[in-house]
């Protein structure tokens, strides 16, 4: 069963940026992968419209005053709040939405007790910090949705699969033993964080695990990063639940960045992933970047296509391998043990 908390029907253009590349026609290309999907999942496609995250929810990992500045600055007509990042009169509405489709991805999972859950909101969230907004994110999905389930109790590892470093991310389960928090990004890159002896603070210690990757690298290289540095932090961790930071901006399509994926490698990635869960309905994925239209399409048909076992109409792109970067992750894997020895 795929539960996708996202847009049913036509919702118009929102939290516009006009030729941002941050914009509305993302989700379109998203529910286009989806729908390529549904001949073949039928009645196992739920498709429900987002509802929005309380004050209470965002407050576990925002600071109070920026949850109120960022809605006034919205409401009062927004601008830029940095060179990246944009807000507008309806952004606040969108910016509730996308953290509270999370949570709902939760309930629904919990509810039916299997299947798997998209969301497939905008805009993003990983670069969001306690206090300030930045890297197009405003407030912080998949950390909103990790604090409430570490506010029930449970153990949650957070794989972050975008090409850029979810810096908000790292920085708000620092110094939290209830989460792990997994990244492989291209490096040296924006924004500049997610270096391999980044390891947590001390209540966290060991449970951040960066795998900086360079230009070019293929889709065997990120594998090889979860099996040889990530895995054994994870099996130490013994998840109870895994959220995903799905972004596609690591395929070879996307004009912002230089990693070389393919549509297979983000279906390969998501089957490695979905077994650090412990049952079935304790996999949430949660969408971040991807600017590239036709391969965000193609790579949404392909992740959810691994996880639910659908096959997208034209067979999808195969994985691709040879390229830079197996060295690094030896070297991360290195740099890793260091730190944790110092």
């Amino acid at each position: 069963m795929l539960t996708v908390i996202g847009p049913s029907g036509g919702t118009g253009t929102v939290h516009d940026g006009g030729t941002h590349p941050e914009r509305q026609a993302r989700i379109d290309a998203v529910m286009a992968g989806i729908a390529d999907l549904a001949p073949e999942l039928g009645s196992e496609l739920e498709i429900v419209p987002p509802e929005r995250a309380d004050a209470a929810a965002l407050e576990r990992v925002h600071a109070a005053g920026y949850v109120h500045r960022l809605e006034e600055f919205c409401l009062s007509g927004g601008g830029n709040l940095d060179l990246d990042t944009f807000a507008r009169p309806d952004s606040w509405e969108a910016a509730l939405l996308s953290a509270g489709a999370g949570l709902q991805a939760i309930d629904a999972l919990r509810a039916r007790g299997e299947g798997v859950a998209f969301v497939a909101t905008r805009p993003p969230g990983h670069h969001a910090l306690t206090d300030r907004s930045m890297g197009f994110c405003l407030l912080n999905n998949v950390a909103v949705s990790a604090a409430a389930l570490v506010a029930a109790g449970e153990r949650v590892l957070i794989v972050d699969w975008d090409v850029h470093h979810g810096n908000g991310t790292q920085a708000m389960f620092w110094n939290d033993p209830s989460v792990l928090y997994v990244s492989t990004h291209q490096s040296p890159f924006y924004p500049g964080t997610g270096q391999a002896d980044e390891v947590g603070g001390t209540a966290g210690r060991g449970l951040t695990v960066n795998v900086p990757l360079p230009a070019g690298a293929t889709g065997d290289v990120v594998r090889r990063a979860l099996d040889v540095v990530a895995a054994p932090a994870i099996d130490a961790f013994s998840p109870t639940w895994v959220l995903i930071s799905a972004g596609f901006d690591a395929h070879r399509g996307d004009p912002l960045a230089d990693l070389s994926l393919s549509g297979g490698d983000f279906a390969a990635l998501a089957r490695t992933v979905s077994a650090y869960a412990p049952r079935p309905g304790r996999l949430v994925v949660v969408l971040e970047g991807g600017y590239d239209l036709r391969a965000l399409r193609t790579s949404v048909a392909a992740t959810l296509g691994a996880l639910t076992g659908a096959s997208p109409p034209d067979g999808g792109e195969p994985p691709t391998s040879g390229g830079p970067g197996a060295e690094l992750v030896e070297l991360a894997a290195a740099a890793r043990e260091q730190a944790l020895d110092d």
